[in-house]
């Protein structure tokens, strides 16, 4: 049937037919690469904007403030106090909310003692290994408050796991849902027997809840969460800059701050630790050998008592009788 129309068409007109079908193949032709065009702009927008939400996402995460922190822990840190070494109450902080120094009273509790610790270091287990009894005694007797400031320095010597951070963050949410078991989840988790070597992968989640359990918190749903999630990793890490930058709350003007392991630090306006455990006794530096801690706090209450006679072995103020928690 066309063989027949073709046949019919003259040759000129042959020739129009062939130029239209040619023009209408180069039209489509031309729609076709600016569809394909359009579209590759289209995708390099798209892939610009998803460029750009990636960068503001990076940005906003490193620029908010760290997270709410846990309830008990408003300066940072866990303050034990009275015979049954109760966590003291504490509203939680809020995202952007800057951290409140403990309450002091030297009226009615003459020392307050501060310790850093990174549930990592060896030397913080070796000091609590030795220095627990007395603090006991102190805190128990009713003489002396502990504030327990658990930082997360050393979290690159635990191969990539951030086991300070998990640690400190297991210690937070038992403080804050079963403040109960804190105290023996705090001596427990710097025990010889369970504290991690450094360098060492540190302890797992699920093994970071069960010693949680068997230092007599309970094991539920939302104790299980709060150390899985880590829900506390920016709260720790911003109490571990306010440590190794300053200024330290509740610091006294001057003080000069020892590095944990003999080191001193010049006595600047933004004091801080350079390592752990860092101890501060009334806002003063204190040693972190046992013995020589509780004579630097003898001192301290001897002073604040009136008593300035020399603190030997045998003569000035007296330590206080035996109040361990049962």
């Amino acid at each position: 049937m066309t063989q027949e129309s073709n046949q019919r068409l003259t040759k000129n007109e042959r020739r129009e037919a062939a130029r239209a079908q040619a023009k209408a193949a180069r039209e489509a032709q031309v729609k076709k690469e600016k569809r394909n065009r359009l579209f590759v702009q289209g995708g390099i927008v798209i892939g610009v904007l998803a460029v750009i939400a990636i960068i503001a996402l990076v940005v906003t995460q490193m620029v908010k403030p760290a997270g709410p922190g846990p309830k008990n822990m408003a300066s940072g840190g866990v303050v034990f106090e009275g015979e049954n070494f109760e966590v003291r109450e504490t509203p939680a902080i809020g995202d952007g909310e800057k951290l409140v120094a403990q309450e002091v009273n030297r009226e009615t509790v003459p020392l307050d003692i501060t310790i850093y610790v990174d549930f990592m270091c060896p030397a913080c287990g070796a000091f609590e290994q030795e220095a627990s009894a007395m603090l006991e005694q102190w805190v128990g007797s009713g003489q002396a408050t502990l504030q327990v400031y658990p930082v997360n320095f050393l979290d690159s010597q635990s191969k990539g796991t951030r086991y300070s951070t998990r640690a400190a963050n297991a210690f937070a949410c038992v403080a804050e849902q079963q403040p109960d078991a804190a105290w023996d989840y705090y001596r427990t988790l710097l025990s010889a027997e369970v504290q991690p070597a450094e360098g060492t992968t540190g302890l797992t989640n699920d093994r970071l809840l069960e010693v949680a359990v068997e230092s007599g918190a309970s094991d539920n749903r939302e104790l299980r969460q709060c150390v899985q999630n880590v829900p506390f990793s920016d709260f720790i890490s911003k109490t571990n800059r306010l440590a190794f930058t300053g200024p330290l709350l509740g610091l006294e003007p001057d003080t000069v701050l020892a590095d944990g392991r003999g080191g001193m630090l010049d006595a600047d306006a933004d004091q801080h630790i350079s390592g752990t455990p860092a101890i501060i006794v009334n806002g003063q530096q204190a040693p972190s050998s046992p013995t020589e801690l509780e004579q630097f706090m003898l001192k301290k209450f001897a002073e604040l008592s009136g008593d300035t006679a020399e603190t030997g072995d045998d003569e000035g103020a007296d330590a206080p009788e035996e109040g361990k928690k049962d």
